[in-house]
């Protein structure tokens, strides 16, 4: 009893010291945001992230548009099987492809919208070929020249990707300067977490050129190295439905809202607890479970493996926290 009553007054002292309405403005960068989501919150952990970059070019890096939902997928809708399971892995489910374990880095560029839809891409071509096509899916290509997808890197529409995976297809490419494929990333990763071995962030960058042709060495043809959907859908905000959806073909993109908070994610299962809205980002869900009682979705990040969770995230599950379960998209590939 005595401890509990030592908890709640520690608590008490937290509200009373930060006073920490939802959407209050603490700076995302700063001490007081760390300190205020770890003492008002029991399901993740917050901690410093970002180092030497400002709020600007974080929400430079939040690249999925605000009028997303008007360019929505037409739906699919699944019979859910009786048993899934409580918790569910891609990268365990399908170990035969090394992607489903890749963290991307989107560098100084809102292009979440291209990445988190290539890497779920490249996740399908290898689950759905039983292993056999196993390749990287350009998010260079994707994001120079899908002129329907938006505006590069100042942000795009994630359904808008899907759409033109179908119907122009998309070539392969790795990683910054990995010399993968056919148009690997060009925008050079930067250490806009810690003091590392990249060099320091410093801005947003333009757009790159849209160029139909692959990289010098490569000896395949822009053309004959491209990709294609069969089709492209979103799922309805519905848990048994994605869940439906990752267990049968695999990981999928989501758009949710980012706030003030998110930006400091360290561990455990993100909810909202405070800070205002910076805006809408795009990422990789692969899978579910339940920690300390609290279910979830496993969730990759683009923002290279400093960030966070070794580059991944958990977020809460079930309540369409910031928006995750109403902006799901998918498609299968053509084999």
């Amino acid at each position: 009893m005595k401890l509990l009553l030592l908890v709640a007054a520690v608590l008490a002292v937290a509200s009373a010291k930060y006073h920490v309405p939802r959407h209050v403005h603490i700076h995302p960068l700063s001490q007081k945001m760390i300190d205020v989501v770890n003492y008002m919150n029991t399901t993740w952990t917050a901690g410093k992230n970002f180092d030497g970059v400002s709020l600007k070019y974080i929400k430079g890096l939040l690249g999925v548009h605000k009028d997303n939902k008007k360019y929505r997928l037409p739906s699919i809708k699944h019979v859910v099987p009786n048993g899934l399971p409580d918790n569910f892995d891609a990268r365990e489910q399908w170990p035969q492809c090394p992607t489903i374990s890749q963290i991307r880095d989107q560098a100084s560029c809102g292009s979440c919208w291209a990445f988190g839809a290539v890497e779920a891409i490249s996740d399908r071509h290898c689950i759905h070929s039983n292993g056999k096509v196993n390749v990287q899916i350009s998010a260079q290509d994707l994001l120079t020249c899908c002129d329907a997808c938006g505006d590069g890197c100042n942000g795009g529409f994630p359904g808008a990707a899907w759409t033109y995976w179908v119907v122009d297809g998309i070539v392969t490419g790795g990683l910054y300067n990995s010399h993968v494929g056919c148009q690997p990333y060009t925008i050079e990763s930067c250490e806009h977490h810690t003091t590392g071995k990249l060099k320091p962030c410093e801005g947003e960058v333009d757009t790159p050129q849209c160029v139909n042709l692959c990289e010098t060495g490569y000896n395949v043809s822009y053309t004959a190295d491209k990709y294609f959907g069969k089709k492209s859908y979103s799922i309805d905000n519905d848990e048994d439905q994605i869940r439906t959806e990752i267990y049968k073909n695999g990981p999928v993109e989501a758009a949710f809202t980012v706030f003030g908070d998110f930006v400091t994610y360290k561990s455990g299962v993100y909810r909202h607890v405070t800070g205002q809205e910076l805006g809408g980002h795009a990422i990789r869900i692969l899978g579910w479970g339940v920690e300390k009682g609290t279910p979830y979705w496993l969730v990759a990040n683009s923002w290279n493996e400093d960030w966070g969770d070794k580059g991944y995230f958990k977020i809460l599950r079930g309540s369409n926290e910031c928006g995750i379960e109403s902006e799901i998209v998918a498609g299968l590939p053509k084999l």
